[in-house]
């Protein structure tokens, strides 16, 4: 191989470049090309092979690999040829990012076939024939034909079957059932409260035992005690004055044998015990006679309010009424004995009367009636009769 020949591009070399436009200028007939061979690999390789030509035009240096050294390269043109194809594009429409799944966007690959002969728009399914037999266009509607599943989304795995209990009725009532069962586990051990933060169980515990104590307390104060009862030793009955005297008759009658007269019995009660003053809806009392068991009188008292903290009177109004077969009735006798006059006895004294008294107490703030009975023996009789009477 020839060494000592130089290539053919003058301006590698830094020789002066023509004018020659080659991408402009049609070629002369007459252009005939060099008869000598040129020698692409003798410039790329020249800094390895020792020539006395090429170190005189390039100073002992190589330009090394020059795309341009191996053709006259002339006006450089854009790449794409002097024209803009985004430009020229038609413009596109908005980006649907449903348009790949209901099949309503364009067909960006014509991959095995796919849109080669059809337009990238979507079209529509031609209506089909009404079937035969349909009267109406609602009739054509509701007939069975062929459905255009164009919105409809792609298949996601199948239901399992805890899902599908899930969306029953029992299914939801377990999962209602076990979130109360895992808000209680949650309560109990104090991890959280009855609301929200509030009412925990140490807290609902000194709530309850604080809201115990202030109930107790208000009980102690307001609930009524049940009063003691006692009778005045000396003169246990007294007698009858006023309007009370007058409304019933004092007498004794041994045809038909029967007594009835009026008076009160004279009762202290004990409200010690109570903290705030007690109140009588009503005292009603019955008289019994203990040696014949036989009632001889009752009573009744109103309504009264007594102070607290105190040993307070009353007196009970008591009617004593009793009708016998005859003045020889021992319960009759006994009574007529103890009320006669004093002076048809010759030491003056009248022998005393037993009985038995029951009383039956409504006291205001007690769910129920308290009854309460005592017996006094040798009771003086409150009345005394006229020395002239039977």
């Amino acid at each position: 191989m020839d060494y000592d020949r130089k290539s053919t591009v003058s301006s590698f070399y830094g020789g002066r470049r023509g004018s020659f436009d080659a991408l402009n200028h049609s070629q002369s007939p007459d252009y005939a090309p060099s008869g000598r061979p040129r020698d692409d690999a003798s410039s790329f390789y020249a800094d390895q092979q020792p020539r006395a030509s090429h170190d005189m035009l390039t100073g002992g240096q190589s330009a090394g690999y020059n795309a341009s050294s191996f053709f006259a390269a002339g006006r450089l043109e854009p790449l794409k040829g002097g024209r803009d194809e985004e430009e020229e594009a038609p413009e596109a429409q908005t980006w649907d990012v449903f348009a790949d799944f209901n099949n309503a966007g364009p067909r960006y690959s014509t991959a095995f076939g796919i849109g080669q002969h059809q337009e990238a728009g979507y079209h529509q399914l031609p209506p089909p024939p009404p079937p035969p037999g349909a009267k109406t266009e609602g009739d054509a509607d509701s007939a069975h034909t062929p459905a255009e599943l164009v919105t409809v989304p792609a298949l996601g795995p199948e239901w399992q079957l805890s899902e599908m209990k899930n969306m029953t009725k029992s299914g939801r009532r377990e999962l209602e059932s076990e979130k109360r069962r895992e808000k209680w586990k949650a309560w109990h051990r104090g991890e959280t409260g009855m609301c929200g933060k509030w009412f925990t169980k140490r807290f609902l515990a000194f709530f309850l035992f604080g809201v115990a104590a202030i109930i107790g307390t208000i009980l102690a104060i307001t609930i009524p005690r049940v009063p003691g009862l006692s009778f005045n030793s000396s003169t246990p009955l007294l007698a009858a004055t006023g309007s009370y005297n007058a409304s019933i008759p004092t007498e004794f009658s041994r045809y038909p044998a029967n007594f009835s007269f009026p008076a009160y019995a004279d009762i202290q009660v004990d409200t010690t015990a109570n903290i705030i003053p007690l109140t009588f809806n009503y005292i009603s009392a019955q008289v019994w006679d203990p040696n014949t068991n036989l009632q001889v009188g009752t009573g009744y008292f109103g309504k009264d309010t007594l102070p607290a903290k105190i040993y307070a009177k009353i007196q009970v109004p008591l009617n004593f009424s009793y009708v016998a077969s005859n003045d020889s009735d021992p319960t009759w006798t006994e009574w007529y004995n103890a009320c006669k006059n004093v002076g048809l006895y010759p030491n003056g004294t009248r022998p005393g009367v037993n009985f038995k008294l029951i009383l039956t107490m409504d006291i205001a703030g007690l769910p129920s009636t308290q009854s309460q009975s005592t017996q006094v023996d040798a009771a003086p009789c409150p009345i005394q009769l006229p020395i002239n009477a039977a």
